[in-house]
């Protein structure tokens, strides 16, 4: 079975954002979104979320340079005075796993995004973290535990085919990174099956983001592997600095042109995958397996 899940991450963080997701859903193949509960434009993407009942939406969580949901008094040890995450996510990562008082806040934290998620009324599809941070084995932990209170359905499993690796990294640094990871997302792997958590086979999207153009996404539909794929994106209406300034060399335009290229559709239509967001994903399982009895 092929399963292919489009998703627009950072759905939220502006309204040239939102406008860009609501077109793909509407003309394009975006079947899924990825909801910064905290950021500027949530407010908005909620209210086009509510219009578009054919679109999937999760939550995004956000630990690292992004804005979080409760005021800076709250979590004083996680964000500066502005209420913004860091971005030195190796120094936090250290802290979160070594100290108490900083983790207490963390998981206060993360309760909140899911609460906030929850309040929308929109129905979970799915979670993630911001620059893929649920892989430290401490947001992991305490994602699946919090989660487990929402009916968590599924969360991304941020593992990229090693082809993808080796030709965005070349012949020695692309596995390099990929074999840094192995570990942790083999660690991830137990852990949501031990959970009974639903997660993709491989995801396309990290070692291109920001550039997933017409051509990649191409790309990445003609070598479409067997089981679960999720190919995610930042489309805008607008490109760079223009959305974040962490984001000045990311081409937001260029991945909502892909999300609407007449090609891409076609490719999507060929490619032999059933299509939709992790909530469709169970029941396409099923109708396989029922078909294969």
């Amino acid at each position: 079975m092929k399963f292919l899940i489009i998703t627009a991450d950072d759905f939220g963080l502006h309204e040239s954002v939102n406008r860009a997701v609501e077109q793909a859903a509407r003309e394009g193949v975006l079947t899924t979104a990825s909801l910064m509960v905290g950021a500027p434009a949530a407010a908005d993407a909620v209210r086009r979320a509510r219009g578009l009942p054919a679109l999937s939406v999760g939550l995004h969580l956000v630990l690292a340079d992004g804005w979080s949901v409760l005021p800076p008094r709250s979590i004083p040890a996680l964000v500066d005075a502005r209420g913004r995450f860091g971005n030195n996510m190796v120094r936090d990562g250290v802290r979160f796993f070594a100290l108490p008082a900083v983790r207490r806040q963390l998981e206060a934290e993360i309760r909140a995004q899911f609460k906030a998620f929850a309040d929308t009324g929109l129905p979970l599809d799915h979670v993630n973290a911001h620059k893929h941070f649920h892989l430290h084995p401490t947001l992991l932990e305490m994602l699946l535990r919090i989660g487990g209170e929402f009916a968590v359905p599924a969360v991304r499993l941020p593992r990229e085919p090693a082809w993808v690796a080796r030709r965005a990294g070349g012949a020695i640094a692309g596995p390099a990174v990929a074999g840094l990871l192995s570990p942790w997302l083999a660690i991830m792997r137990r852990r949501l099956r031990a959970a009974r958590i639903a997660h993709n086979d491989y995801v396309f999207g990290m070692s291109d983001s920001g550039s997933m153009d017409e051509e990649r996404l191409l790309e990445a539909l003609g070598k479409l592997p067997e089981g679960v794929t999720e190919i995610y994106l930042h489309p805008a209406v607008e490109s760079g600095a223009a959305i974040a300034a962490s984001m000045s060399g990311y081409r937001h335009a260029d991945e909502l042109a892909a999300l609407l290229s007449p090609k891409v559709r076609a490719a999507v239509m060929a490619c032999g995958a059933q299509t939709g967001g992790f909530r469709l994903l169970s029941a396409a399982r099923a109708t396989t397996e029922r078909c294969a009895a």
